[in-house]
């Protein structure tokens, strides 16, 4: 059970409440994305990107969660990695995917840190749905 700090003081969450909001806002990311990929002009393909490390970040502390471990406050994917790779040795699978996506957390938010283009864009995008895709194939074992 976590506890919240709200202005109307502590309240108490339970574990399905809390995955549910991990699952929520990351997926909201994920669809910020996809939106902005298809609608916007001009793409902008750093901010989503940005958002697709998001998304994956947020599915990767859902699953910490899951197996009642507080997700850190960080926002490398790869610690990430580790922590989830240390209870299922099989997230070494999305490495790759991870640590492309990374990258994108703090170096799109500031102008001359990076340059992203369209094929980035695509493969982040790819990329965020493959985390999210193997991340709830746990879930589905786990009943959460």
């Amino acid at each position: 059970m976590s506890v919240l700090l709200t202005a109307k003081g502590l309240e108490y969450m339970d574990k399905q409440a809390e995955l549910r909001q991990w699952l929520e806002i990351a997926d909201n990311d994920l669809a910020y994305a996809e939106f902005a990929s298809n609608n916007m002009w001009p793409v902008p393909y750093a901010i989503i990107c940005f958002h697709c490390q998001q998304a994956a970040e947020k599915y990767l502390k859902r699953f910490l969660v899951m197996h009642d471990i507080a997700p850190p406050k960080i926002h490398d994917l790869q610690e990430l990695l580790k922590l989830c790779a240390a209870i299922k040795p099989q997230f070494s699978t999305i490495y790759e995917e991870c640590s492309i996506l990374s990258g994108y957390a703090v170096q799109t938010r500031y102008p001359n840190e990076i340059s992203v283009e369209k094929h980035d864009m695509d493969k982040a995008l790819l990329y965020a749905k493959s985390v999210r895709e193997f991340i709830m194939s746990f879930a589905d074992e786990h009943g959460s």
